[in-house]
């Protein structure tokens, strides 16, 4: 029975709480729902679980709402704070606290339904068209050379992303390309814009990527990054495209269409820009890896270098050996001549013994030519011996002229640094090292005091 019909408040029915509070929801569902209510977000926040809880408020009062990750997930519009929204849903009493708040199925932003739609259009239709193919997009160039920013002269944009070049890339030429980046004259003159930068980068390779940049505001200020003809001349540059145009939650045509969307001006500067100090650091390091390479190189060859030399040996090692080598063929060449003439003696002594009735003047003959046997043989062994000895001589000549000693007699020197390596290089041996010289005779200990241009004292 309603309360009104109670004319003493002391005949009204006790209710408990509980009770209470699901009579009121009842009746608000009953008598409101479905609901849409308009007003400004506050005090937005999301839990863990994905639910969105905030406050709609206006100037008369306000109210918590309560948006369901299913519908978080499915919506084109992200809450945040100071934004104005129409939602629809249907009014409830959150019975543990007591709370009345509103259980939100469809968000919408305030005034600007009609816009939204249109932006749900005219991306469908250009997508269609493959401009926001993931394929034709370009990544960025690790190191650009040169940069080129469109925006307006007056936006905030402008002063966040000089800042970040100039505290990140010092040494990056940026190049300017004014343009209107709100109102109907916009999208124009971010095309012109955009052509002048295209123009430039075919003429000489510069810009190598441009800057899209503007500060945030709402669907309505930023539409004229929405423009059709603007995504078309997007899409046409022959040089990669950063967009960041707007807050994080902010989305434009504009963006799906360019190489790469950044989510403010800021973020788009650092992705063109790599820190100066960090390439100064990766440059360092690749500095050490290339002179530990150098070094281990170096230590390398200085070895091969050591095991050649003694495979090769000193001059006078090798002359020592082959005047054992000839000593040792002359040797040999006097034994096979005795034994030769031995076995000569030997053969005449048994012709003569088994001819014994020869005419003696058959025997004089063979004597001669005995005897002259026995006088050619010293003859031919002097021969080979002489011709020997001047191979010996000319060998000797070459070995002589290899000799360092003689190198150094002819008023040359050689230095070797404190590790005892020869020093082939003035840059081998640092200021202030000492130094070893060794001369024809005797050598001398000096210390460097300063490197000389060898150029200068070339004739």
């Amino acid at each position: 029975m309603p309360l009104s019909t109670y004319t003493d408040p002391a005949d009204a029915p006790v209710w408990t709480v509980g009770a209470l509070v699901a009579a009121l929801a009842d009746a608000l569902r009953a008598r409101f729902n479905p609901v849409q209510v308009e007003g400004e977000v506050a005090g937005c926040t999301q839990a863990s679980s994905g639910h969105v809880y905030f406050t709609l408020k206006d100037e008369q009062g306000q109210l918590r709402c309560a948006l369901f990750r299913r519908v978080a997930q499915a919506s084109a519009v992200t809450l945040r704070d100071g934004l104005r929204v129409r939602l629809l849903g249907r009014l409830d009493v959150y019975a543990p606290r007591g709370d009345l708040q509103l259980i939100v199925e469809r968000v919408q932003l305030a005034g600007q339904g009609a816009l939204y739609e249109q932006f749900v259009r005219l991306k469908a239709a250009l997508a269609a068209e493959g401009l926001f193919d993931s394929a034709r997009k370009r990544p960025l160039p690790p190191y650009p050379e040169s940069l080129g920013v469109v925006t307006s002269l007056d936006a905030a944009a402008l002063r966040d992303v000089a800042t970040t070049l100039a505290r990140r890339a010092p040494h990056l030429p940026v190049r300017l390309y004014p343009a209107a980046v709100q109102g109907p004259q916009a999208p124009a003159q971010l095309c012109a814009a955009l052509q002048r930068a295209y123009a430039d980068f075919v003429a000489c390779g510069a810009p190598q990527v441009v800057l899209l940049v503007r500060g945030g505001g709402s669907l309505e200020d930023l539409w004229a990054f929405n423009d059709p003809e603007l995504v078309r001349t997007i899409v046409r540059a022959p040089m990669p495209v950063v967009c960041g145009v707007g807050h994080e939650t902010d989305v434009t045509l504009a963006d799906f269409a360019a190489d790469v969307r950044a989510p403010t001006p800021t973020a788009a500067a650092e992705l063109c820009a790599p820190a100066r100090a960090d390439l100064l650091q990766r440059w360092a390091q690749q500095r050490e890896r290339l002179r530990d390479a150098v070094r281990r190189h170096l230590d390398t060859q200085a070895q091969r270098v050591d095991r050649l030399a003694l495979r090769i040996g000193r001059p006078s090692q090798r002359l020592a050996q082959q005047r054992q080598w000839l000593q040792a063929v002359q040797h040999r060449a006097q034994r096979a001549v005795q034994r030769a003439l031995q076995r000569q003696h030997e053969r005449l002594r048994t012709s003569a013994a088994r001819l014994p009735a020869l005419p003696a003047t058959r025997l004089a003959v063979a004597r001669q030519q005995w005897l002259a046997q026995q006088r050619r043989l010293p003859r031919a062994v002097d021969a080979l011996l002489h011709q020997h000895t001047q191979r010996l001589q000319r060998w000797q000549a070459q070995l002589a002229l290899l000799d360092p000693q003689r190198v150094l007699q002819r008023g040359y020197a050689l230095v070797t640094g404190p590790d005892g390596r020869v020093l082939l290089d003035a840059t081998q041996a640092p200021l202030g090292a000492r130094v070893r010289v060794r001369l024809a005779r005797g050598a001398l200990a000096a210390r460097v005091e300063q490197h000389v241009d060898g150029a200068a004292d070339a004739p």
